[in-house]
């Protein structure tokens, strides 16, 4: 693990699907390092107290034994099994995964808050993903920021300028923070267009940002090859439809004038005003974030 101030205690990584998970690239990411890990399931929120079943509905499975039984939204908070035998790797990692609450916000984080001090966790990861105005073509944007100054200062991230409406990983990270534990927020942009399915592309930039962060390798899986089909399947729709290709190549000349080494911020500025003149709405009224994926409205979702 790395020597960093920040990484060496008990770390817990956080992912709720819903608003604040777009393409289901955040939980997809804790999904794949929870496999990886010798985690036992610590706690788990009491899914009447705080969830609209209308709203977050239950759902039918086939488990192993071929019953087809229901499972029920909530969350579930889990951490290292203390009866493992080698516990040198992912020993300090802790996941709560879950749906975000329909109600009882404050009571829920409170509960989730409660946890977090019993089992002593000194630092919180809060993961999400967000529609934006980016290309599947090229590499998915992942963003970190830190309302910390040691970790920021610590990790050379940013602090979030945003202000709007937010999700129920904000409302956690304030928590922790008032509390003293530092929490670090991790932001990948996905393609709005393609919102209706799972994005295996965002998942794996997580997840690698995740590794890079916690220094925790966590192999890809079928991550890599899924990545592939998700941008060639895309890449085959856009080819019949001529707006959707004309629209990508917008996106695809965006990206790359903020990404070219040359680009000023003034010439990045005139890219984007003339990019959002031809789209015709003068600015971003949807909620979504800019052309280079820049979550500076990073909880705002469709």
């Amino acid at each position: 693990m790395t020597d960093n101030g920040f990484l060496r205690g008990r770390l817990l990584l956080v992912a709720f699907e819903g608003w604040n998970d777009a393409g289901e690239a955040a939980t997809g990411a804790l999904r794949v390092l929870k496999e990886q890990l010798d985690v036992i399931v610590i706690s788990e929120v009491d899914a009447e107290e705080y969830f609209d079943f209308q709203f977050n509905r239950p759902n039918v499975v086939v488990d192993d034994d071929g019953k087809r039984v229901l499972e029920w939204p909530g969350a579930t908070f889990s951490g290292p099994d203390v009866t493992a035998g080698d516990r040198s790797d992912g020993s300090n990692v802790y996941l709560l995964i879950g749906s975000e609450p329909s109600r009882n916000w404050r009571s829920f984080t409170a509960e989730v808050m409660a946890t977090v001090l019993a089992e002593e966790i000194t630092g919180i990861v809060l993961l999400g993903a967000m529609l934006a105005d980016v290309p599947h073509t090229r590499p998915i944007s992942v963003f970190s920021t830190s309302e910390n100054p040691l970790v920021r200062s610590e990790l050379d991230i940013e602090r979030s300028t945003y202000e709007g409406p937010v999700g129920i990983l904000s409302v956690i990270a304030d928590a922790a923070e008032s509390a003293g534990i530092p929490t670090v927020s991790i932001w990948a942009s996905v393609p709005h267009y393609v919102h209706n399915a799972p994005s295996p592309k965002a998942t794996l930039a997580l997840v690698e940002k995740i590794e890079e962060l916690i220094g925790l390798p966590i192999e890809r899986g079928e991550l890599i090859d899924e990545s592939t089909a998700w941008e060639s399947g895309i890449d085959a729709l856009a080819g019949e439809d001529d707006d959707m290709a004309a629209y990508i190549r917008q996106l695809e000349q965006a990206r790359d004038t903020v990404d070219s080494p040359e680009a000023s911020g003034e010439a990045i500025a005139q890219e984007f005003e003339r990019y959002l003149r031809k789209r015709g709405d003068g600015g971003r009224g949807d909620g979504r974030a800019g052309g280079d994926g820049r979550p500076d409205e990073p909880w705002r979702r469709d």
